[in-house]
């Protein structure tokens, strides 16, 4: 594949990434703040990773995904944040032509991936709601692991897909990304061929990878919704919607951003709009991903209190 892409893209070796502002101070201070969040995004997620490992408490298929989910967004943001970081304080803001397809196709990777774990996470709840006496037979470590691999297959294969149509086009100069990474509607525009094949390529990548994902939660949490209100205790309804609420917040974040993104025509697309919604479901929507499921959650808080030896005073 990598010497198909080199024959392909003609004089072009290496890409200038713009980032977002010429200004040196303006530069400065994003990095200050892109640091603080890749850095606090690292140790959320590794702290929920750890928890989950050390409390017995926490080896349920449902923290089995919240640390699947920390591993995809602390890659996620590796994939593209250091670099952003170095091209903020640096004059040197290029990347070479293959250094360009490899974080384009991981970073496309692992977003898929992310996407459909999703909606198992969503299975996952309504098994759990609808199903409480069966739930640890239904949701079996096999099945677990089994549908984490399909959510693999579907990131690793469909983002091959994404990159080779892209970088098969020619690509013959001004070699100007207007991004702070290597995103696939952001390399389109240098292209020198029509990419209107490739819109179509990624409406309709983007309806089965966003969309379908998007529809089963929308399906699981109707049933979710209808089996709670069958329930008579308040407090237990209350319970049941306060398990869903932090699943249903970061799939919005992360699913409306990427949908404008990918499923529009790329003739319509600002580039200062792009780098805002990818800033949002891969920078902040990471960022943010811990911070809601543990501030919501008294069994990773207890986790928490329980490392520090403060377990009596949790209680």
């Amino acid at each position: 594949m990598q010497e198909f892409l080199w024959r392909n893209h003609s004089s072009l070796t290496e890409f200038i990434l713009l980032g977002f502002s010429r200004s040196t101070k303006t530069n400065l201070i994003l990095f200050i703040v892109f640091l603080f969040l890749y850095l606090t995004t690292l140790l959320g997620n590794g702290l929920i990773i750890t928890l989950i490992c050390m409390d017995s408490r926490l080896h349920t298929p449902m923290y089995f995904f919240l640390s699947v989910l920390s591993i995809l967004d602390m890659g996620y943001v590796t994939t593209t944040v250091p670099q952003m970081l170095v091209h903020l304080v640096c004059k040197k803001k290029t990347i070479s032509y293959i250094g360009c397809v490899a974080q384009m196709y991981i970073f496309l990777m692992l977003g898929i991936t992310e996407s459909w774990l999703f909606a198992i996470m969503a299975y996952d709840r309504y098994v759990a709601i609808c199903h409480p006496l069966r739930y640890k037979v239904i949701m079996s470590p096999l099945l677990c692991g089994s549908l984490v691999a399909f959510c693999g297959f579907w990131g690793i294969s469909c983002a091959l897909i994404y990159t080779i149509s892209a970088m098969i086009l020619p690509y013959c100069g001004p070699n100007e990304i207007n991004h702070f990474f290597c995103e696939v509607p952001a390399v389109l525009k240098l292209a020198c061929a029509d990419t209107s094949l490739n819109d179509q390529v990624n409406f309709i990548l983007g309806f089965i990878l966003l969309l379908v994902p998007l529809s089963l939660i929308i399906i699981v949490y109707i049933n979710i919704f209808a089996a709670i209100l069958r329930i008579h205790s308040n407090q237990g309804r209350l319970k049941a919607f306060s398990t869903c609420a932090s699943h249903i917040t970061v799939v919005t974040m992360f699913s409306i951003p990427c949908m404008v993104m990918y499923m529009r025509p790329g003739s319509k697309a600002s580039p200062e709009e792009d780098k805002k919604l990818a800033l949002f479901y891969n920078v902040i929507s990471a960022f943010l991903n811990p911070i809601i499921y543990s501030l919501r959650n008294k069994d990773v808080k207890r986790a928490f209190f329980k490392v520090l030896g403060w377990d009596k005073e949790s209680e």
